[in-house]
């Protein structure tokens, strides 16, 4: 039984006309079925997903990237990889159900497989505790993040969850510093590492495995510091008010292109990838090779630094970048940009500023007289 959101009401009629089509038998036996009319049905339902699925506002967005339809990381990892080899525990703790860690094969290249999985029915979220990591998770994935850097091996990440577990017991146990352990385990590999976003892509949990060379989303999915509901509260003091957080924070995979967050937006079927979940996967492995193509011929330290620059660069215009090639990594120095250039002139010529804008007032009069 297909899930429908609140905005696919009308979707919902139109297939339920559908159904109703496509069966061979009414009130009265067996009947003739209505192509032309099934036909008719099917491209209103595809003009209506067209219509709606292009308009989708920031809150909607968030909705369709919690559908309970949409495809999870395990769909996924059994459908791109092969033979993949399921690794458990951190060695401290315990095992954290709500990541799976492994190697497999992507095109007979090897890789290391991290995915935070929600869950596809209520057993299995409480067992996956809803893809909210604890910090036995982060260290597994840290242990694992080592074992591929030793040996060269790539590591794709799938990022699907409302944020790290915050409960009493993994805070006892050093959530904060296990997900900054990550973070920094991340980007201190000299191996690629691409992280895909293809559901909800929340705080620090997510961030603790998204510290890549290559963060890609699918066009459906969120990526924010908090939820929009989280950030609702506290702003307004009123979690209704979910729209507008969801609209100030830009968390959706068009706006984070646009600032420069992400790096790819692999676009979903039409009405979202839980409505054709195999051509998705064909899309994210494609654009998994693709990308990895990308480093084939760097060395690991130009791994390292084409993930650090990356990241410097993120709210501003050209970033950081070193003095020379020839220095060491710590030569970075910021370059500046051009309007802050030209801002900066102007405030330390205050006498230039205005003569220039008397002059720009007296052209004006004189247009308008003459």
């Amino acid at each position: 039984m297909r899930n429908y959101l609140e905005f696919e009401k009308e979707i919902k009629s139109l297939e339920e006309d559908l159904d109703q089509s496509k069966n061979p038998f009414d009130k009265e036996g067996i009947s003739e079925v209505d192509t032309n009319k099934i036909e008719k049905i099917q491209d209103e339902i595809n003009e209506k997903l067209r219509s709606t699925y292009s308009k989708l506002n920031s809150w909607q967005k968030t909705q369709v990237a919690r559908h309970e339809d949409r495809p999870r990381a395990n769909f996924y990892i059994n459908k791109i990889f092969s033979n993949f080899t399921l690794l458990s525990g951190d060695r401290l703790f315990a095992d954290d159900k709500s990541i799976i860690a492994g190697f497999g094969l992507i095109d007979g290249k090897s890789v290391l497989i991290l995915g935070q999985e929600k869950g596809d029915n209520l057993n299995t979220r409480l067992e996956r505790n809803f893809g909210m990591m604890k910090p036995e998770g982060y260290r597994k994935c840290i242990r694992l993040m080592k074992l591929a850097d030793r040996f060269k091996i790539p590591v794709v990440s799938f990022i699907d969850t409302p944020g790290a577990y915050p409960g009493i017991g993994a805070e006892q146990r050093g959530q904060a510093t296990a997900i900054a352990s990550s973070i920094e385990c991340c980007m201190s590999l000299k191996v690629p590492n691409i992280s895909i976003i293809i559901g909800e892509g929340g705080s620090g949990g997510a961030i603790a495995l998204a510290s890549s060379n290559k963060v890609i989303m699918l066009e459906h999915s969120i990526y924010s510091v908090i939820s929009p509901e989280g950030c609702a509260s506290i702003l307004w003091r009123d979690p209704t008010k979910s729209l507008e957080a969801a609209e100030a924070m830009k968390l959706t995979a068009d706006d984070l292109l646009k600032l420069k967050i992400i790096d790819e937006i692999i676009p979903e079927p039409l009405g979202g990838a839980h409505r054709d979940s195999e051509q998705i996967a064909i899309e994210i492995k494609k654009s998994i090779l693709k990308n990895l193509v990308e480093f084939e011929n760097l060395s690991g330290n130009q791994i390292f630094e084409q993930r650090k620059n990356r990241f410097l660069k993120i709210g501003r215009d050209q970033g950081f970048k070193k003095s020379s090639e020839r220095e060491s990594i710590r030569g970075l120095s910021y370059i500046e940009p051009g309007y802050n250039k030209v801002i900066r002139f102007f405030k330390n010529n205050k006498n230039i500023s205005l003569i220039g804008l008397g002059a720009l007032i007296l052209a004006s009069i004189l247009y308008f007289l003459v």
